[in-house]
Order: structure tokens, then sequence, then C-alpha cells
């Protein structure tokens, strides 16, 4: 992904001296300050994806989840008619049970009323059955069930009212079909005329198990979920990926250069890091630099204690100071022996 600058016979990756940093933190500080905190809306899907500023900020805090996690699916080539791609999609798609029952409850006799709408089963290939035996599964000792056809009825005399609450919102999130924390699919087209699913949520682990998927092609702006799958070199470029894409929605032009060292400093470690106090800038080995960034008082007096000592390799801490910085000319030190 990086551009090699054509120098005769030598292909250099960057001129020696070079200050890359802060070309960096320029070419992608500008843009971000013009960025507008507008969201993108998918055709069709009711997730209000976070572009611009907001999902920036999200990948250099390196945030566990993103706010508006968004999953976009590939099937494998025999699967190319839109008829048969719109039934994975509703195959895929989450059905918690209150989206197929109502509930009701009675706290005077402890029990909660579940009513199951056979049209809603049949629309989603579901059965009855399948449904009483789920809620089953999911109840606790003490808790009787007594069912006939669509209807559910739940006993529990032993239980306080507050934990009869707590019951009901937890058979309402029961999982009863389709792939977990997968919701709103919506069938679309690429820019090569290739049908896909682009869904809210994101949890490839299932959605790999399913045989039409293609897990080649298919990923997901959740830039952790990519790190526990495949690992650090796959974060580094969902990190790319997702940086590059954010600023080409908002108009930037910013050299994919920059993007790739900001990418390397975050997984140099092996890990995801941010970019901020916690992350990056406060894990600089200077003391200045540290100080320089944020919390002044507590690196200095924390270095102090442990008796740190800079040895003023950097560029942050000798400006502090008014020495030469190490760049461009300032990085070349010669020495002359005096003629006898």
């Amino acid at each position: 992904m990086v551009t090699k600058i054509n120098k005769g016979k030598n292909e250099l990756m960057v001129t020696p001296g070079e200050g890359v940093g802060i070309m960096t933190a320029h070419s992608l500080g500008e843009p971000g300050t013009q960025m507008t905190m507008r969201t993108f809306h998918l055709p069709g899907v009711v997730e209000m994806v976070p572009t611009g500023l907001p999902r920036l900020i999200e990948i250099v805090d390196a945030k566990k989840k993103p706010k508006k996690p968004i999953v976009t699916v590939y099937l494998k080539e025999r699967y190319k008619d839109k008829k048969k791609v719109e039934e994975i999609a509703m195959k895929i798609d989450e059905v918690l049970l209150e989206n197929v029952a109502r509930f009701s409850e009675d706290f005077k006799k402890k029990q909660v009323m579940i009513t199951i709408d056979k049209k809603a089963l049949e629309e989603r290939n579901l059965g009855l059955v399948e449904i009483k035996k789920k809620i089953m599964g999911e109840l606790e000792s003490g808790i009787k069930m007594k069912h006939q056809r669509e209807r559910v009825l739940l006993i529990a005399k032993d239980l306080q009212l507050r934990m009869l609450r707590k019951l009901t919102n937890k058979l309402k999130a029961l999982h009863v079909a389709g792939v977990k924390d997968i919701t709103k699919p919506v069938v679309t087209q690429d820019e090569n005329g290739e049908w896909l699913i682009i869904a809210g949520g994101s949890n490839l682990t299932d959605l790999f198990k399913i045989p039409e998927v293609d897990p080649k092609k298919s990923t997901t702006n959740d830039i952790m979920e990519i790190y526990k799958l495949f690992g650090i070199e796959a974060a580094r470029n969902s990190i790319l990926e997702e940086i590059h894409t954010t600023m080409k929605i908002q108009g930037a032009d910013v050299d994919i250069r920059h993007i790739c060292l900001l990418a390397d400093g975050m997984t140099a470690d092996g890990e995801i890091v941010s970019v901020g106090r916690h992350g990056l800038s406060g894990k600089k080995p200077s003391v200045l630099a540290r100080a320089a960034f944020e919390e002044t008082v507590k690196h200095l007096v924390n270095s102090a204690i442990h008796g740190e000592e800079d040895k003023l390799n950097g560029v942050t801490e000798n400006i502090l100071i008014g020495q030469p910085v190490p760049l461009g000319t300032g990085l070349v030190k010669l020495t002359m022996k005096p003629q006898k």
C-alpha cells in the first residue's frame, strides 16, 4: 500500500530525516477539523451509521465496540439471484421472542402470559413447537409452564415481583432464530453489480457458519472483532480501510501513506492501541514528551518519584528545551579533528 519514491537507481520509502510523524498528524488532523458531525444513511437501513468526525474518533480511540456496527455479507458465487439473496437475508435476520409474541404480566397471581403470533412465525418459517422448547430451556427451577396451542402461561409463585419483571425482560430478549446481533438486513449491489447484504450489528463468527456466506469477502466495521478473529495484521488493514473510507466520504483527499503510518503506530505492539493519553501519547519513552501532551503534573511527579531519565532523543522534548530537533539537517552530527 506504500507508494515508493523513485530517485534514479535508489527507491526510497521516504527521504531520510523526513518528519513523517508531523506530516501525518497535520494531513489527518487538518481535514479532521473540517469534518462535520453528519451521519451517513445507508439506503433502507434504519441504523444511522456514524461517519465523519464521530467515526474517526471511534477508530483512533480504539473503542471496543462501534456505536453503530455494520456487517457486509457477501455470498458464494453460485448465489447470484436477488430472490435467493433476499431469502438468505431473512435467514440471518435475528428474531427475538418479543418479535413473534405478546407478553402480559399478572403481578397479583405472579404469572406471565405469552401469546405467540402464528402469522409472524409463518413469515419467518418458524415452528410453534420449536419456540416452546426454547422458552422451556430458558426457564429456571421453580417456574411452572402450562401451554395450550399458541399460548404459554408461566407460573412463578416463589419469585419476587422484581424478579418476575426480570424474567419477562429476559424472555423478550430470547434469541429464537437467525444470527445473534444481526438486525435489519438489506439486499443491495456493490459497484460491480454483485448482490450483497448489509445489516446492523456484527457477529462474523456465527455468520461464517452459514454455508451460503463467503467468509473471504464478508467483513465488518467492528475493528476489535476482526482483531480477535483474524489477528493484528487484519486489524491493521481494517483501521487503514475504515479511516480511508471515512475520509473519502467526507471528500478529504489524504495520501494513503499517512493513514498507513497511523495504522502501523496503533498496531506495532501486536495489539490495538489508542492514540490518546491512554495509548501512544501516554506510552512515549520521553518524560517531557508525555508531559507536553496531557496530564503534565502527573507525568512529571511520577517520573521524579521513579527517577526517570530523559535521553532527549525525540522531537517534542528537544523543542521544549530549545535544541535542534533530530530531523532533516538536525539529524546529521559532524565531528572534525582540528589541525595540529
